[in-house]
């Protein structure tokens, strides 16, 4: 797959393959890029469904099941690598690791077992790296856009152009989270929905202002859920979507299937086309903060970005000229 063309040298050098691999809450993702040309080439994309933050997020622990699930899932990863010849893997630790109180001793047993040395980076961070990924993707213009996350442990809020970033903030209220917290019954009981919603009514005050001030009319939604829903989409009219940076979606897409989402229990959501195994228990609480964001503020569009953290950490990489 080709991509936007960026730097690939350093000091007259060829710059390696190399492994990026993202250790989400619910999934670990692995990246692995080479550069050839004046293009670089993804050439693995692979998930696991790790799920490290498992009946622990809402307390601060990473459990010993989730930890080896970890173990395991990075051994694959370091497997993989090694047989494509990549010169370095980068892993970065997200919101169930960094609010881990024994998030350290958890790094330091997978860096034991597997030999991969684990970043733990800010929320800050994180938003960043999804907002270049995004960007990279969707080709920003320099209309402001609201880029939405929704990670397992946090979810992440940005508001941007192609050329900046002018707000962005980590909330640690995860799908993860949201589905420990609230959703005790299957399907979802409606109380729950509205408990939900008063409590992004109250958890999201801090995007109210912003919003107001820049009035973004694009809600750009990264990877995760949104890839699904768009997949569910995509395989019920289908229209060809695999490979895409970006794939197709709309505002009243999503309500028809919020709708159908929120009335199905867990063996319902598995058999829906497009739906995966490792999303079909989070989804409806993330479908239900989606709805909440789109019922409050006012978007024209919803724009889906195949591409989130570990794209971004490689544009981040390329457009300083390091790797």
């Amino acid at each position: 797959m080709k991509c936007q063309k960026l730097p690939i040298t350093l000091n007259g050098l060829r710059l390696p393959k190399i492994s990026i691999i993202d250790m989400g809450t619910n999934t670990f993702h692995l990246m692995v890029a080479d550069i050839e040309k004046k293009n670089f080439k993804i050439i693995v994309n692979e998930r696991l469904p790790v799920r490290i933050g498992v009946d622990g997020i809402n307390q601060g622990i990473i459990k010993e099941e989730g930890l080896q699930r970890a173990i395991e899932a990075l051994k694959k990863f370091k497997t993989k690598s090694d047989h494509l010849g990549v010169a370095r893997i980068m892993a970065f630790g997200t919101s169930a690791l960094r609010n881990a109180k024994n998030g350290g001793d958890v790094i330091e047993k997978i860096k034991e077992a597997t030999g991969i040395e684990t970043k733990l980076i800010s929320g800050n961070e994180e938003a960043q790296y999804i907002y270049e990924g995004v960007n990279f993707a969707l080709n920003l213009t320099e209309e402001k856009v609201l880029i939405m996350d929704i990670g397992g442990g946090s979810v992440e809020f940005i508001i941007g152009n192609n050329k900046t970033i002018y707000w962005k903030h980590s909330f640690e209220i995860g799908a993860q989270r949201l589905l420990e917290r609230f959703q005790k019954h299957d399907p979802i009981h409606p109380a729950e929905i509205e408990a939900l919603n008063l409590y992004f009514n109250e958890v999201l005050d801090p995007l109210k202002k912003p919003m107001a001030q820049h009035k973004p009319r694009i809600l750009a939604g990264s990877s995760g859920t949104f890839d699904t829903l768009s997949e569910m989409y995509c395989l019920q009219n289908e229209i060809s979507y695999q490979n895409n940076p970006e794939t197709p979606f709309d505002i009243l897409i999503f309500e028809k299937i919020y709708q159908q989402l929120i009335s199905m229990n867990r063996e319902e959501r598995v058999k829906v086309p497009g739906m995966i195994e490792m999303r079909v228990d989070m989804i409806v609480v993330a479908c239900c903060l989606i709805r909440f964001v789109l019922e409050t503020y006012s978007f024209e569009r919803i724009r889906v970005s195949s591409y989130s953290l570990k794209e971004g950490v490689l544009a981040s990489l390329l457009k300083d000229n390091f790797v």
